[in-house]
């Protein structure tokens, strides 16, 4: 009898191990891969213009729109996906005025990046799932999230990439005979869910910023010296060549019923003789032409683009 006894507390106790446990789940995308070394990569300057909550979630009596705890866990994962890449500049401009909604008409010169990225937090739901056998009983706590990305072409003012993702994430425990641990509740589980929402938008992000030609514009020219925007944590070196173009004329799309720039036309080529400035916002190099001129009059109508 007492080995009988004894032999089926073994048992318990085995099936109380093998059953009592936490899984935890995540759906999320691998993640970027940095540049390789022997790859020459222009970097990109951007900002995260904003990132916001539209959802209802955690928004009390006392909330502070500003200060939403969500929307700057997001801005910081996405912010860290970004230059894991290794291919941008990011600049921090939190709540730049000159981003209001949807209106692509705004004034972007005076932003300094090339590309802006808005984003929201769109659909934001917490539940607990759980299931009672004869044997067991387990608990699964479960959160969902949706996240919007906009990504805004400085040049133009021009939304040129616009997603919504969703992600998942969960934590499931299971108790067996009554022996096993419960899990309470997981407040990671959010950060979580938003981060795998985040890693699916970040490839195409990446990618849509860098099919585009790099660019560059004339500052100024002074006793002889041409400068252009942009130096070395660009990945602009001396010895370097680019090709100028001149802007194409601006049409009004019959459409869309905005304004729109025709291509450019290549006008010379030109090299890179030095490089300053100490922070990518006061950076700069002086070039010299190799092939062709501007007029030097008016520089805005010109810019500087990598040669593909």
């Amino acid at each position: 009898m007492n080995r009988t006894i004894f032999i089926i507390l073994i048992f318990t106790l085995t099936c109380g191990n093998l059953f009592a446990q936490r899984n935890q789940r995540v759906r999320v995308e691998p993640q970027i891969q940095t540049v390789a070394e022997d790859g020459k990569t222009l970097k990109r300057k951007v900002a995260i213009a904003r990132f916001s909550n539209e959802t209802q979630y955690g928004k009390g009596i006392f909330y502070d729109k500003k200060n939403d705890p969500m929307a700057k866990q997001a801005l910081d994962i996405l912010s860290a996906r970004l230059a894991a890449s290794g291919k941008f500049i990011l600049l921090e401009r939190a709540d730049i005025e000159e981003v209001k909604g949807e209106n692509t008409s705004e004034d972007y010169s005076t932003v300094g990046a090339d590309y802006i990225i808005v984003g929201s937090i769109t659909q934001f739901g917490r539940k607990n799932v759980g299931d009672v056998t004869l044997l067991s009983r387990s608990k699964t706590q479960m959160v969902e999230a949706a996240v919007s990305i906009r990504l805004i072409d400085v040049s133009t003012g021009q939304i040129i990439y616009s997603e919504e993702a969703k992600g998942e994430a969960e934590l499931k425990s299971t108790t067996s005979f009554g022996l096993g641990g419960t899990s309470s509740f997981d407040a990671t589980l959010s950060d979580k869910a938003i981060s795998a929402a985040i890693s699916q938008l970040t490839e195409n992000i990446i990618n849509n910023c860098m099919d585009r030609p790099w660019k560059a514009y004339f500052l100024a020219i002074e006793d002889g010296s041409i400068f252009i925007s942009g130096g070395k944590s660009q990945g602009i070196n001396t010895g370097d060549s680019f090709i100028v173009k001149e802007k194409g004329r601006s049409v009004k799309n019959p459409q869309t019923g905005m304004m729109m720039e025709l291509p450019g036309k290549t006008v010379g080529k030109i090299m890179i003789t030095l490089t300053g400035g100490d922070t990518p916002m006061n950076e700069f190099s002086i070039v010299e032409f190799t092939e062709g001129s501007i007029n030097e009059e008016n520089l805005a109508n010109y810019y500087i683009e990598e040669i593909k």
